[in-house]
């Protein structure tokens, strides 16, 4: 049915002469053609031929991406986070992977951080995608951005296209909102990983799973309180209470303390030796590696916040 439609609705347009054969007396009209100039100049304005828009499927950008990464992410990760990477060749070279981390702070900086030290630090650097909430179609202009620089949907058939299709690497945090919303007294406990619904994603896609320890980001924007009041007069997600926000206005949420990081990448997890995209009917096995998940990375936080001498010196 679809092909039909599409056939339809992209079926050629008849020529004067066919007209004229279809319909005896008819006279063919002759078709203006436009001046070379004119043709030239109407082909400059149309937007799908720009030499510099470089975009893919997904909606990502080349340029946007680049521009972000060396206005922002190069001063927070070299000079302001001084981020340290530990396990990265852990990361799959080639094939689909999904990273599972722990997520944390008003605004975290994680994701940004993990996909820059993929890039800097891989020996073969490659694009990280990162699921993101559906709520943040709500915000304009912050919407148009996220899929410029590799956000998508959090949709099993997006992850699976990733994963399975195009091979690609994909970032989760199955903590979500329950973990931007933690307090800073209950730093680094990880809240409850749903019901494995990542891990079904990457068994359907025979992927592997890459448990990701990130410490530094709850710290960098320690949240102290949230106020509900304001979350419903404002229409935001959250209202958090930082040492910047409100404070210091909109600008407040960029406003991160100069913590050190480190990013430690566990042991790939290989769902086919699980039984791969069959097994993911068996919901004891899924919700018992998704447990065993969260406990490696909680025991990875603990092994390096015990190693840790200074918050903003390492």
């Amino acid at each position: 049915m679809a092909e039909e439609h599409r056939t339809s609705l992209g079926a050629p347009i008849p020529s004067s002469a066919e007209e004229s054969e279809e319909q005896p007396g008819a006279t063919a009209l002759p078709i203006p053609v436009p001046e070379r100039g004119a043709t030239e100049t109407m082909r400059a304005l149309l937007p799908a031929i720009e030499p510099e828009r470089r975009l893919n499927d997904w909606g990502r950008s080349e340029r946007i991406e680049g521009l972000f990464d060396r206005t922002l992410l190069e001063f927070f990760y070299r000079y302001w986070f001084r981020v340290e990477v530990e396990g990265v060749e852990n990361v799959p070279s080639d094939s689909g992977a999904l990273l599972v981390s722990n997520h944390a702070g008003a605004l975290p900086p994680d994701a940004a951080m993990i996909a820059k030290a993929i890039r800097e630090e891989h020996p073969n650097p490659r694009p990280l995608y990162l699921t993101v909430e559906h709520f943040f179609k709500g915000y304009p202009g912050f919407s148009m951005l996220i899929p410029k620089i590799g956000g998508v949907a959090a949709h099993p058939a997006n992850v699976h296209r990733l994963l399975c299709d195009e091979r690609q690497l994909v970032l989760v945090f199955p903590e979500g909102r329950k973990g931007t919303e933690k307090l800073y007294r209950d730093r680094y406990r990880l809240r409850r990983f749903g019901r494995g619904g990542f891990v079904e994603a990457a068994m359907r896609a025979e992927a592997q799973l890459v448990p990701t320890c990130v410490v530094g980001a709850e710290e960098a924007m320690p949240v102290f309180g949230q106020v509900d009041v304001l979350r419903r007069l404002t229409g935001l997600i959250y209202f958090p209470i930082t040492p910047t926000f409100p404070w210091l206005g909109p600008l407040g949420m960029l406003g991160y303390l100069p913590a050190k990081f480190r990013i430690r990448f566990l042991e790939p997890i290989d769902t086919v030796e699980l039984g791969g995209a069959e097994a993911v009917e068996d919901k004891a096995l899924v919700q018992t590696l998704a447990q065993e998940i969260r406990a490696q990375i909680q025991e990875g936080l603990h092994e390096m916040l015990a190693n840790r001498k200074s918050v903003w010196l390492g």
